[in-house]
């Protein structure tokens, strides 16, 4: 059955849409969750087993493979009320049809499921009619699942290291393999040769003679390469890539994982060109794999979807994207932080991100992974953080230790954000024979890094009136640069009619466009790197440099061409739109200039 709606939720910090299924599947939208903390997924289900009354048993930590056992029973009750839900809306009566009609509210305007029921409703409603059509024709959300290769921490049983299937990311895996759910598994921040190794030994991943997969697979990807090499990696294992997720390096929440300059329309074009060599090239390896494992081989051709998010903000944009690309989705995050009918924020939070301007949302260096870090400015993770450098004791506790991936004092590995780290790494610079100025600089960027995986989950807490005495109160939330363009708290019927262009949420006029929003990000990020490079350059750093650049330019080029062969596209904002191009291009000439002189 087709997609119901063409965008979909992605997956926002720990906490933010840990319960998103739960609020919007029954209206056909995806949403998806992330597999990071078992702690907050077992204290959700909890509070969710008390709300619908189903018998809980705490899985303890003492329990041989806890992590994906937490993980598993908590997507089997995510995926059994979820069904009652969509269930009960599709089994309508007089008094029971609002969340039938927000359904069909909600969809597109050009949605054929729309214009079948207001066709089937012309001549009054008749309800036995309808619960027929309801059944035949609508389809429930996806609940999909996300995980970060790169969050794999091994761990330990009485001081022993446990075998690699113990590990983080793995344990995720198999509580995801183990649940009942039939959606998307979305891999993101790169390739983990062994964790993609580790899904070979589930059948749910492989298809059926009808070509059907119950557990999809989903990649974040920035660039086509990247994903070419990824898909030929799983197809060489029998692992077939349903969807290629195409996010925005830079424009987009959480962490900003930057390309080498390529820009989003650029990549999307190439993808769209590309899509057949994709699919005939991995489905070949495919093929040969599963026969070589002795596995059944599809009869027909598998799916492949491409997909995009990051920085969209607008129905025009949403609908561009859509068209010119030939995608199947669009995502829409940082928006739907103010959407309380479908993510989980504290109303503090979120009164702090509806005010949020642009000066508000940066790119820190406070994420322990060493990755660029969207962040919204005097967050309270962060005001707490510099409570504790003024007292002269950085670092955190670190209660959770999903992050402890460091293991330059420690076999068993520490997360850069804690104190026992902050203190043995602030030690050794002390003993060194530096100048004041790099001392202070050396220190300040260890005492910068702050305790994310538990500050994007505390805010979950504090909306579920969870203890939060072990790890504290302080939240951190990552929305990416379009959040400064939202002010208002919306419902979920405001942001589909905003998404489809039936309805203006922004109240400012000035919001760049988001092919320009990214492009001035990047330019602003080739100039710091530029900056960087003046006190140390190297040949190696120089060709960096100039293919940054050059991709840039090849970038503005395209747009130029772009949006004056599509005489419709963004019509009313067209001139703004060349001129902003224009603006860009004059700033990357000079920043040109700059690495010629290096």
């Amino acid at each position: 059955m087709k997609n119901s709606h063409s965008f979909h939720i992605p997956v926002m910090g720990i906490g933010f849409t840990i319960d998103s299924p739960l609020k919007v599947a029954q209206f056909g939208i995806d949403s998806v969750i992330s597999l990071v903390d078992d702690i907050l997924v077992e204290k959700m289900r909890k509070i969710y087993s008390e709300k619908f009354e189903i018998p809980y048993k705490e899985i303890s930590d003492k329990v041989d493979d806890f992590r994906a056992k937490r993980i598993t029973s908590y997507l089997d009750l995510l995926h059994d009320q979820t069904e009652e839900k969509f269930n009960q809306l599709k089994n309508i009566t007089s008094e029971k049809s609002k969340a039938l009609m927000d359904y069909i509210h909600m969809l597109p305007e050009y949605s054929s499921l729309r214009k079948e029921f207001l066709k089937l409703t012309e001549e009054g409603v008749d309800f036995s009619k309808m619960k027929d059509w309801a059944n035949k024709n609508l389809s429930m959300g996806s609940i999909d699942v996300n995980i970060m290769t790169k969050i794999d921490k091994g761990n330990y049983l009485d001081k022993e290291l446990l075998p690699i299937e113990y590990n983080d990311a793995h344990a995720a895996l198999r509580g995801y393999s183990n649940s009942k759910l039939s959606s998307s598994l979305i891999l993101s921040a790169g390739m983990n040769p062994r964790l993609y190794t580790y899904m070979s030994n589930f059948d749910d991943f492989f298809p059926d003679v009808n070509g059907n997969i119950k557990k999809k697979i989903i990649l974040k990807v920035s660039d086509y390469r990247s994903a070419f090499i990824q898909g030929k990696f799983l197809a060489k294992k029998g692992l077939w890539v349903s969807e290629y997720r195409v996010e925005s390096g830079l424009n987009c929440g959480g962490h900003a994982f930057a390309t080498d300059g390529f820009l989003m329309g650029p990549v999307l074009k190439e993808f769209k060109e590309n899509k057949e060599t994709l699919i005939s090239q991995t489905q070949e390896l495919m093929q040969q794999a599963l026969k070589d494992a002795d596995r059944i081989i599809p009869a027909k051709d598998l799916e492949l979807k491409i997909t995009t998010q990051g920085g969209v903000g607008t129905g025009e944009e949403h609908s561009f994207l859509l068209e010119e690309y030939q995608l199947d989705s669009v995502g829409w995050g940082s928006p739907f932080l103010l959407v309380p009918e479908a993510t989980s924020v504290d109303e503090k939070t979120v009164a702090q991100l509806a005010e949020a301007k642009e000066q508000d949302l940066y790119l820190s260096n406070s994420s322990p992974l060493g990755v660029p870090f969207n962040t919204l400015k005097g967050n309270t993770k962060d005001v707490q953080r510099q409570i504790l450098i003024d007292k002269g004791r950085p670092g955190t506790s670190c209660p959770n230790k999903f992050i402890a991936l460091n293991h330059e004092f420690k076999d068993t590995g520490l997360c850069t954000a804690s104190r026992e780290y902050q203190h043995l790494k602030l030690k050794e610079i002390d003993a060194l024979e530096i100048s004041s100025e790099e001392k202070e600089e050396r220190v300040n960027k260890v005492t910068e890094k702050s305790c994310i995986c538990v500050g994007l989950g505390t805010s979950t807490l504090l909306l579920n009136n969870i203890s939060t005495k072990k790890v504290g109160d302080g939240v951190s939330v990552c929305p990416g640069p379009n959040m400064a363009y939202y002010d208002k708290i919306m419902s979920l019927c405001d942001i589909t009619d905003h998404i489809y262009g039936r309805k203006n949420m922004l109240t400012r006029t000035d919001r760049p466009n988001v092919f320009v929003k990214e492009l001035s990000l990047y330019i602003t990020h080739l100039q710091d790197k530029v900056n960087e490079a003046k006190a140390t350059i190297d040949k190696k750093q120089l060709r960096t440099l100039t293919k940054f650049k050059k991709n840039l330019e090849a970038g503005i080029e395209y747009y130029n061409e772009l949006f004056l062969a599509k005489k419709d596209a963004f019509k009313n904002s067209k001139e703004a739109l060349l001129n902003s191009l224009k603006i860009e291009q004059e700033k990357l000439v000079l920043i040109g200039l700059e690495i010629e002189n290096l």
